[in-house]
């Protein structure tokens, strides 16, 4: 028996029950037991009912209770609208107390009277002071002798329509299988030794047995925690895989090489530096010199750059432009909207414009002209640096000799997008920048094939934004004191969570349509509106107007969150701020205090909750103490999980089944630093088993014969 063998091989595994586990993507041995267990109960040690007198081995406080009963009295009891219960008393022969399950309602004709069970569940009062009851306690029959306990036992969730219990079943029932056939090497054990023996990891076979059929010393802590060795086996196991997939292209781009080269040395860049009007913080200084280091290398940059809305990337963009401008070298920076885009090239315009050709390239911008001046000029060389949106990736779109690609907001664009720019050169140098910060885990897998550079400081003159979170739906203190901004010429976004009145919870949640024209006329200011319905040249013409201060408020839902730059904005209210992710608040906080003019007034975030749950106060309460872009990445993982805080599908988020990128982050560490060296010994015959596991994941990717990446 193997577990590649078809789901049908487990014992109890009829034709009916396995097309049911197929349908969900259960076919093999293997896939069952992939699906781990969602907890772990201790029935360890079998305790007694409470006496007449309450007293009772186990307690509410102290943990469920795990107790050997007779059941007697098992009967269905129907409540209001229909709704049942089943109760019953259950006896040890020394005392006696009530059960009840609900929505469980077969079990009145499944339990027995005056049969021996092992019941597993809390002890309360009923009323919080009546008598002893188990509520909802999982229920199993016994036979024979009293047993000394009922060990731990593992909680499933379904597959498909296939129950727990079932699944519970299915899952022990092909571990043991599996242990008793004479082979011992039933599934195939791909991690080398060095690794295993390095981090004192259990072999493949021996974790997924602990972790479905756990041992008797095992700790009930760590195995809830999964934090036990079986799982960090499989977690690290899972990010090792991972891993290795990103060094071989990490590598195989690396020697790659690339035909073109930058005339600059330390003096250029000194040079190139000094003609930005103001002081570079340590942080840009120290990215700065990563990247002339990237640059200066034969293989190509690979570089990303995180930092806070306002920390400089754009200047560092700017600088190394202009060093392969002056290397006879063009450049292109692609933004995610159209707006983004002319906002970067009316700053580098100011910037550059005397020192290097530039030109912006957008849909609207190739619709209102004929554009084909403009693309004729990049294709013969005439253009240095080319700024635009998707534009720069369509075909009409060519470089005579693009050799620097630089993408802003990284996470507003797909993987693919990315290679199509780079695609556009001969192997160009690509620097990626995004304003949201990303956890230290996620830049490890959805950035895992990047050099990571962070800006970690601000540049002088940025006042501190003022952030407040209240409960109050009340206006009046809030108008007055955005007003009090107004007057002294700032301007104000007030952020909706809906574009109309939803339905259900959202039904108490303010919309732009319905609550939009009140806080306009008690701004008394002039203002526009833009929502995510509207059509992109209108919306782009209204943040413009708002640029340009033609209008002081916008009122808006989350389209500006990112890629509006307007220094004069002091004051953000976000309504219905209890739907709103972490990183998604920041972000939006982002948009003000860009300025230094201190006649505007200090910065002012108000963020108003309507009825938030325990989980949304935590979330507000980190928001209002910390500015700490990175900080709140890291809680907002924590809270939300990875696939919400950059969109799986546009980046690319690998889908772990074992690993969890915040619980698990030290063998994700592990794993990165392992994967180069494993890689160096992938040829190594002992690492066949190794080499298939990657060649399933990505065929063609690994070459036996030299252990490094296909091109």
């Amino acid at each position: 028996m193997d577990a590649r063998d078809p789901i049908t091989s487990t014992r109890g595994v009829g034709p009916v029950l396995g097309r049911r586990l197929a349908a969900a993507g259960c076919r093999r041995i293997v896939d069952l037991l992939a699906h781990l267990p969602l907890r772990y109960e201790d029935r360890r040690t079998l305790g007694r009912l409470p006496g007449a007198d309450g007293a009772a081995t186990e307690s509410p406080a102290s943990g469920p209770l795990t107790v050997v009963a007779r059941l007697e009295n098992v009967r269905r009891v129907f409540g209001r609208r229909r709704f049942s219960r089943v109760e019953a008393v259950a006896s040890d022969g020394a005392a006696r107390v009530g059960v009840v399950w609900f929505n469980r309602p077969y079990l009145a004709q499944q339990l027995e009277e005056n049969v021996s069970y092992l019941l597993h569940g809390p002890l309360r009062r009923r009323g919080g002071d009546g008598p002893w009851q188990l509520s909802n306690p999982t229920v199993e029959r016994i036979s024979g002798e009293k047993p000394g306990g009922g060990g731990l036992r593992p909680v499933y969730g379904r597959i498909g329509e296939v129950p727990p219990s079932r699944v519970a079943r299915l899952a022990a029932d092909a571990i043991r299988g599996l242990r008793d056939t004479s082979a011992s090497n039933w599934i195939e054990e791909w991690l080398p030794r060095e690794e295993r023996t390095k981090h004192q990891l259990p072999r493949l076979a021996d974790a997924l047995t602990e972790v479905h059929l756990p041992s008797g010393h095992a700790s009930i802590e760590e195995l809830n925690a999964r934090r036990s060795p079986a799982h960090a086996r499989l977690a690290y196991g899972e990010f090792l895989l991972q891993q290795l997939q990103l060094a071989a292209v990490r590598r195989q781009r690396r020697r790659s090489g690339k035909p073109h080269r930058y005339r600059a040395d330390g003096a250029a860049w000194a040079a190139a530096a000094g003609l930005v009007p103001f002081r570079l913080t340590r942080a840009q200084e120290r990215v700065l010199g990563e990247i002339a280091e990237d640059l200066a290398r034969n293989e190509p940059m690979l570089r990303l750059v995180q930092g806070d809305v306002g920390s400089g990337k754009t200047v560092l963009a700017a600088l190394s432009c202009l060093i392969a401008a002056r290397s006879g070298l063009q450049s292109a920076l692609m933004a995610p909207t159209e707006l983004l885009a002319e906002q970067h090239f009316a700053s580098l315009e100011r910037l550059l414009g005397s020192r290097l050709t530039i030109a912006l390239v957008t849909s609207s911008q190739r619709a209102a002209s004929d554009g084909g001046a403009v693309d004729e000029r990049i294709a013969d060389g005439r253009i240095d640096l080319v700024v635009g949106t998707h534009a720069l990736i369509e075909e009409r779109t060519r470089f005579a000799r693009l050799a620097l690609a630089v993408i802003d907001e990284q996470h507003r664009f797909g993987v693919v997008q990315r290679q199509s720019l780079a695609r556009k050169g001969l192997r160009p140098d690509l620097l990626v920048m995004t304003a949201t910060p990303i956890p230290r885990s996620l830049a490890l897998t959805v950035y895992g094939d990047l050099d990571v550079s962070i800006l970690d400081e601000m540049p002088p003159g940025r006042r501190p934004i003022e952030t407040r979170v209240t409960t109050d739906g009340r206006m009046e203190k809030v108008v007055n004191e955005v007003r009090q901004r107004l007057e002294s010429g700032g301007r104000a976004y007030v952020v909706f969570p809906l574009i109309d009145g939803g339905e259900g919870t959202a039904a108490r949640l303010p919309s732009l349509k319905e609550s939009g024209l009140k806080w306009a006329r008690a701004l008394a200011a002039p203002y526009g509106v833009v929502h995510g319905r509207l059509r992109r040249q209108e919306r782009d013409e209204t943040m413009g107007r708002f640029a340009r201060g033609s209008i002081q408020v916008l009122l808006a839902t989350t389209v500006i969150e990112v890629g509006v730059d307007v220094p004069e904005a002091t004051a953000m209210v976000i309504l219905g701020a209890e739907r709103f992710g972490l990183a998604q608040l920041h972000q939006l906080r982002g948009r003000i205090g860009r300025g230094t003019d201190p006649e505007l007034g200090d910065p002012l975030c108000v963020a108003i909750a309507e009825a938030p749950s325990a989980e949304a106060e935590r979330r507000l309460e980190v928001f209002a103490a910390s500015t700490d872009g990175f900080r709140i990445a890291e809680e907002d993982m924590r809270q939300r999980g990875p696939g919400e805080i950059l969109g799986t599908r546009q980046a690319g988020l690998p889908q772990f089944r074992f690993g969890d990128l915040a619980r698990d982050w030290r063998w994700l560490v592990a794993a990165r630093q392992d994967a180069s060296q494993v890689l160096d010994r992938l040829a190594d015959p002992a690492n066949a088993a190794l080499r298939r596991q990657l060649e399933r994941r990505v065929p063609g990717l690994v070459s036996p014969e030299e252990g490094s990446a296909r091109p």
